[in-house]
């Protein structure tokens, strides 16, 4: 988790603002780098950290036999039935 940490701090605050003015040298679509990292790319890193971070926590549930969800719930309910 800490490079998915690490990964939030480069591009919010160092590429988002200390290094905007070497990166406003470069275009995407039109607009400085810099800029276009400051209100839109870090958006689509963050969405992209989010999937990360929730695939990940999902692998330890299952690792750990800690598993949530409508999977989970109806093996629970199946396995305590008298049937």
């Amino acid at each position: 988790m800490l490079v998915l940490l690490s990964v939030w701090f480069v591009v919010s605050f160092l590429l988002g603002i200390v290094f905007v003015e070497p990166l406003n040298q470069f275009h995407l679509g039109g607009f400085p780098l810099g800029f276009w990292f400051a209100q839109q790319g870090s958006i689509y890193v963050f969405i992209i950290l989010i999937l990360v971070y929730a695939f990940a926590m999902d692998r330890i549930d299952r690792r750990h036999g800690v598993e949530s969800g409508p999977a989970a719930s109806e093996s629970t309910k199946s396995s305590e039935s008298p049937e």
